[in-house]
């Protein structure tokens, strides 16, 4: 067996298709680096099944399809074919060539083939496995590997041998059988536990198997009696029905004839009522007219009194004080005002003399100025004659020059400065736009660092919180798969297979409300008791009345279904237990330990209402003995009742306790459930939180970087325009400096200049004439002077008579406005006191003309008031007199029908007692057909009290039957000594026999399915245990072989040197690692770290090789394995290759020429300029 070709399309650097062909021996693949050798390597491992993206040197498995240039597109999928020749056999395949093939699409997508038929990548391997090829791949050294094995740890280095062993298989084949095992524990554990609860059911049920059998004898002669007496009572009760139907027919005629009465005084009390309604109008008129008066001579009384008062009141009122006389208070306003007017023209008059004041003192200041600078400039003019007129002149010139000069100065300096400001206004606006930005970037980094803050913490977080969910997951879903075993176990103990079984679980069944143990809710620990106490009904099913009870009974005998006992919802109430036996110590109602559905509740309290509850036996007999009407339960199960008891040991768990603890299971499991569903639904919402979370986290250190360079952008530029601001700054300040130095000069030289011109005009006077001149100005200064001095006291005199003024007018200032006002109020005043003193006098004289007319109505009034009274006393008097007619005729209507409704009371209570007696007469028929299945006719024609009753008499010679009359008493004495006798038995199964056979057949196919598990268990040890035996058998022998070799290629790689293999738990063949000891020649040391470089990668190959040579495989791949050896040792090396070439086709991947000159083929690899590798081959016997 060798490989035959390779075929790589589109594998890394393998872009178009490329197929190697080899052949038995060396072949060398050379090339430059870089150029696509490895890749060889890297297909090789890739088709035959390797899963290790970094094995690949990849990242991900995506990484092996051609990712493109950049004058080639990539490609969407990696396609390897390897062809194998098995013309030996070596595959366990019915081919002589084999290939091999495998394809990765870019969206994930793998297929693998043999031959073309798509396969698994586990018959891959299965494929190889024998051949010494497996998951660790040992026949394929790659770039590094030899490192690796050197740091490989003893397992890892075991894994070697293992696979050049063919170990892998049969590992894989114990892995298989022992996760069987795994998951038949689970269904074992499961089983057992099924297994036990039926077990611990039989012994019960086998008891009351023998009960029912017992049962059976007793039932017949307690259906006899039962039927005799229904009998009896259905013959009385259709005799009672037919009397009382005549009965009842008299009462109708009795109420046809008070009802003809009736009619008749109904005719006669309306036409009294008509009467009545006849007069009413003429009372109602006459009273009306009454009141209409009296209500007038009321109002008229009112009038009177109230218009007497009035005139006493306005004949008490005053005049008021009268106050000033407005006559002299608009004088004293007058003179005022004149006043007023006198200062303000005297305020005018000082405000003008002011202003002319002022005005003439600044005039003569002006012209004492003037002189001032006039006798200044003629004596300088005096002294500039004396220094000369050439010297004046060339002054004024030079400051004409200057000036000019500057002034040029100061239009540049200015041109410089507009321009140099429109830049700083320009620099000043970018800067306040960039700082914009730059707040609103370093804002945004504020939010940035807290989002990314918060998002990582919050990924930390959910993360965490994801793991506890998990794990709570995890064990929440085990407590629920123990929960759902336990159910199982108890719905089956639940089962029924009597009637009340068939009518909960047959979907023809008639509509029952479930069963009395499903819906009570029984208070823990009480469960015993309230079977003990509910007897057979514990097992019964609720049903709505009567009606569905009967059709119930006659389903369950049509279908032949067996018994079932029924509870009836009622609504009658129980009666209470008294409360001094109820409140003793110790002692409780049973009905109360007891929550019932609703619609048993009534009929759950009638069965428990004379029931209590005690904690042991002896308790229970002493409540007994002072109360034997009741039945007395203890919570043991023990029962003492009126001459009846129920005990003894515990037996099989009851159905009232099993229902107890699927009820709570249920709960427990459903609980979980919903803890699993909030897990679940957590678990989901953390997962996609975390996600989110993860995402956040990294869009905000994404922006945060972002962030970053914006702001170290914008800073830059911020210090550029702010560095080209100040520049500017700098030079706008320095040329304003020297503009205002300019400035100033300027100003000197024009001073300068127009002082030179006047001195150089006034050098070509007359010194005498300029000195008279100047005597002239000094008197005239000196004139002036006085002038202005005479002027300022004159405006100081004038502003003290100004104020003076203005004070006096401010102080009368209001007084004369304050004057007329009072002035015009005291004149309102005494025009309105005037007026309310007429009006008073003309109120009085009306209201004494109101007194005297009303009092001549009143006087009328009174006679027509007196004369409607009597009409009103008369009317009353006729209509009362009709009433007491009306009154006579309503109290015999009132006798007559209080006489109908006691006659129609009678017909309803006799109605309510026929219905009851129908009802009652309908009830013993329906309990006929319900307890008995016979017809009411059938019963009385065959059990009637008309026939005799056969009776068993015991005797000597057998038992006898023996025809006796018909006696109630006795056959209700016989039916109590039946029951007496099914109450001694205790509660009977009647399916107990079937369910016994039932549960017992179950039971036995358990345990043989239990007894099938274990051998199934005991098998897939035993496939384990020679898993074992043969793996450490095999391991032992290649150990051996390869420790053999591995001490002699390392004699022959290190001459003088000894190495060898040791097990590092040789008593644990199965778990024992490999260890590696090499002992260079001249050297001490034994640890593989402490040697050169070249002497660990020869020791590396010293290992690989003494597996190749333990357990030869068809081929061998290795990657320049020998490029860190010298010549020497890179002989030593090839002698080893040439060995090895006798058995097993080696490809290798070199650099070196002497490697180059063994090979029997040489592939030339290289990288064209589109980056894509091509592969060129030849035969060395070719070439030569």
């Amino acid at each position: 067996m060798y490989l035959k070709t390779l075929t790589l399309r589109g594998f890394k650097s393998f872009a178009s298709a490329t197929t190697l062909q080899f052949e038995p021996g060396v072949t060398c693949v050379v090339g430059p680096n870089g150029s696509g050798k490895s890749n060889v390597v890297d297909a090789l491992a890739w088709v035959m099944g390797e899963q290790g993206a970094k094995t690949l040197r990849g990242g991900k498995m995506e990484d092996v399809i051609f990712a493109g240039t950049a004058g080639r597109a990539p490609l969407g999928r990696a396609e390897v074919s390897l062809t194998i020749d098995n013309t030996d056999g070596a595959l366990p395949i019915d081919y002589s060539e084999v290939t091999i093939s495998r394809t990765l699409f870019r969206n994930g997508g793998s297929e693998y083939a043999i031959n073309g038929a798509a396969c698994r990548l586990l018959d891959v391997q299965e494929l190889l496995s024998d051949t010494g090829m497996g998951r660790q791949m040992h026949v394929i050294v790659g770039q590094g590997q030899l490192d690796a094995i050197l740091r490989a740890t003893p397992e890892e280095r075991r894994g070697f041998i293992e696979e050049s062993a063919g170990v892998l298989k049969h590992r894989r084949r114990k892995e298989k059988a022992l996760r069987k095992l795994e998951s038949m524990a689970a269904n074992l554990t499961r089983l057992q536990d099924l297994t036990a609860e039926i077990r611990r059911q039989l012994g019960p049920l086998a008891k009351q198997a023998q009960v029912a059998r017992r049962a059976s004898v007793i039932q017949a002669d307690l259906r006899d009696a039962s039927a005799r007496l229904l009998a009896d009572e259905l013959a009385q009760a259709i005799a009672t029905h037919e009397q009382e139907s005549a009965d009842f027919t008299e009462l109708e005629r009795q109420q046809q004839a008070v009802a003809a009465q009736l009619e008749q005084i109904d005719l006669a009390m309306k036409q009294a009522e008509a009467r009545i309604a006849e007069a009413a109008p003429q009372v109602d008129a006459a009273a009306e007219t009454w009141y209409r008066l009296s209500s007038i001579r009321e109002r008229l009384r009112g009038l009177h009194s109230l218009a007497t008062q009035r005139v006493t009141l306005l004949s008490e009122v005053s005049d008021p004080t009268p106050g000033a006389d407005p006559e002299e208070l608009a004088a004293q306003a007058k003179r005022i005002r004149a006043a007023e007017s006198e200062l303000e023209a005297e305020v005018r008059t000082a405000a003008a003399t002011l202003e002319t004041a002022a005005q003439f003192k600044e005039a003569a200041e002006a012209k004492a100025a003037k002189i001032a600078q006039e006798i200044a400039r003629l004596q300088r003019a005096a002294a500039d004659r004396r220094e000369g007129h050439a010297r004046l002149a060339g002054e004024v010139e030079a400051h004409r020059g200057r000036l000019e000069s500057g002034q040029h100065e100061i239009t540049r300096i200015d041109v410089e400065i507009a321009q140099l400001n429109k830049d700083i206004a320009e620099a000043e606006r970018s800067y306040r736009t960039v700082e914009m930005e730059v707040a609103d970037i370093e804002a945004g980094e504020v939010d940035l660092d807290a989002a990314y803050e918060a998002a990582k913490q919050a990924t930390e977080e959910l993360a965490a919180e994801l793991e506890q969910v998990t794990a709570q997951l995890r064990a929440t879903t085990q407590e629920r798969a123990t929960l759902s075993a336990r159910l199982e176990a108890l719905d089956l103990s639940l089962t029924r297979r009597d009637g009340a079984g068939a009518l909960l679980s047959d979907p023809d069944a008639p509509d029952v409300g479930g069963s009395v143990a499903a819906s009570l809710r029984v208070e823990p620990g009480y469960e015993t008791a309230v079977n003990a106490a509910l007897g057979p009904y514990a097992d019964a099913v609720v049903v709505e009345d009567d009606r569905q009870a009967t059709t119930v009974l006659q389903w369950l005998k049509q279908q032949d279904a067996g018994r079932a006992a029924l509870v009836v919802s009622s609504t009658a109430t129980a009666r209470k237990v008294a409360a001094t036996v109820q409140d003793a110590a110790g002692v409780r109602r049973l009905s109360d330990l007891v929550e019932p559905a609703a619609a048993i509740a009534a009929s759950v309290q009638l069965l428990l209402a004379d029931v209590l509850v005690t904690d042991d036996l002896a308790s229970a007999r002493t409540l007994h003995a002072e109360h034997p009407e009741l039945r007395i339960v203890t919570v043991h199960g023990d029962l003492l009742g009126p001459a009846h008891a129920l005990g003894g040991s515990t037996g099989a768990p009851s159905v009232l306790q099993l229902q107890a603890e699927y009820d709570e299971t249920a709960r427990r499991r459903d609980e979980v459930e919903a803890r699993i569903k909030e897990a679940e639904l957590a678990q989901t919402d953390l997962t996609e939180k975390v996600s989110r979370a993860r995402d956040e986290y990294n869009a905000a250190l994404t922006q945060l970087h972002d962030s970053d360079a914006r702001i170290s952008a914008v800073a830059a530029r911020l210090a550029r325009i702010g560095e080209e601001a100040r520049r500017a700054q700098a030079t706008v300040d320095r040329l304003t400096k020297q503009r205002e130095e300019r400035l100033a000069q300027i100003q000197v030289h024009q001073a300068a200049m127009e002082d030179a011109e006047m001195r150089l005009q006034a050098f070509t006077e007359d010194p005498e004439e300029s000195q008279a001149r100047i005597d002239q100005a000094l008197v005239e200064q000196k004139n002036l002077d006085a002038t202005a001095a005479r002027a300022r006291t004159a405006e100081t005199e004038a502003q003290l008579v100004l104020r003076t003024n203005q004070e006096r007018a401010r102080a009368l200032a209001g007084r004369a406005e304050s004057l007329e006002r009072s002035a015009a109020e005291e004149k309102k005043r005494r025009d309105e006191a005037a007026a309310a003193a007429l009006q008073r006098e003309q109120d009085i004289a009306a209201a004494r003309r109101i007194t005297g007319q009303v009092e001549l109505v009143l006087e009328k009034l009174e006679t027509s008031l007196s004369q409607a009274a009597v009409a009103r006393d008369e009317a009353q008097r006729e209509r009362q007199a009709l009433q007491r007619q009306a009154e006579e005729v309503r109290a015999k209507r009132e006798q007559l029908r209080a006489e109908q409704a006691k006659l129609a009371d009678v017909a309803h209570r006799e109605e309510i007692a026929r219905t009851q007696r129908e009802a009652k007469l309908d009830h013993v028929r329906v309990r006929a057909m319900d307890e008995l299945g016979i017809d009411p006719d059938v019963l009385i024609e065959e059990y009637g009290p008309h026939l005799p009753v056969p009776v068993r008499i015991e005797g000597d010679d057998g038992d006898q039957i023996v025809q006796q009359p018909y006696v109630r008493e006795e056959q209700m004495k016989r039916l109590k000594a039946a029951q007496r006798a099914m109450t001694l038995l205790g509660r009977v199964n009647p399916l107990a026999m079937e369910e016994h056979a039932a549960l017992e057949e179950r039971h036995k196919f358990l345990t043989e399915q239990l007894d099938d598990l274990k051998r199934s268990r005991a098998d897939l040890l035993h496939i384990v245990r020679e898993v074992d035996e043969r793996v450490e058998r095999v391991f032992a022998e290649a150990f051996a072989d390869t420790e053999a070799q591995f001490a002699q290629v390392f004699s022959r790689l290190f001459p003088g040197g000894e190495g060898r293999l040791i097990l590092t738990d040789p008593s644990d063949m199965l778990g024992t690692g490999v260890e590696v000891e090499a002992r260079p020649a001249g050297k001490k040391v034994k640890r593989l770290s402490l040697l050169s470089g070249g002497e660990r990668s020869l020791a590396a190959i010293a290992m690989l090789v003494a597996i190749f040579k333990a357990r030869p495989s068809p081929f061998y791949v290795m990657d320049e394995v020998e490029a860190a050896l010298d010549d020497v040792n890179l002989s030593r090396l090839l002698d080893i290759f040439r060995e090895l070439q006798t058995d097993s086709q080696l490809i290798v991947i070199t650099h070196q020429k002497r490697t180059m000159e063994i090979a029997d083929a040489l592939y030339g690899v290289t990288m064209r300029g589109d980056g894509v590798t091509t592969v060129i081959s030849q035969r060395l016997g070719e070439a030569v």
